[in-house]
């Protein structure tokens, strides 16, 4: 018999604080605003729920490397998220350069789009369309 103490937070266990904040805790995380708009570009596109938004890092651009999102199908080697209801896809590679990045949706003067806030990026070109890592 152990007389170790359980671990509670709240009224919750450890187990399921850990289970509650496993979302929060993803290598990649989505702002509200990026969720919302993913999960409104879905509906008015009619996409399908077996496609997940894949996330991919690509060779190209002046600063050597470009982001990439598209829905499409889970492949074996992909990892996947469920952030703020959104299903993610990452291959192995896009994944060593997306480590603890954040995905924002904003809207300004010049146009809207997804931003991308990588904690690994070295340098950006003037466009803000590539990087180096």
């Amino acid at each position: 018999m152990s007389n170790s103490p359980s671990i509670e937070t709240e009224g919750h266990s450890a187990a399921a604080v850990v289970a509650d904040n496993a979302e929060e805790m993803s290598a990649i995380a989505l702002s509200d605003k990026a969720a919302e708009k993913v999960k409104e570009i879905r509906a008015e596109e009619q996409i399908e729920d077996r496609l997940s938004l894949r996330l991919k890092v690509q060779g190209g651009g002046c600063s050597g490397f470009t982001y990439d999102l598209y829905f499409d199908e889970e492949q074996a080697s992909d990892q996947m998220f469920n952030v703020k209801g959104v299903k993610l896809l990452c291959d192995q590679m896009s994944m060593m350069y997306l480590m603890g990045v954040e995905i924002d949706y904003v809207e300004g003067l010049h146009g809207a789009g997804f931003k991308f806030n990588n904690p690994n990026v070295k340098s950006t070109c003037g466009c803000g369309s590539s990087f180096s890592a």
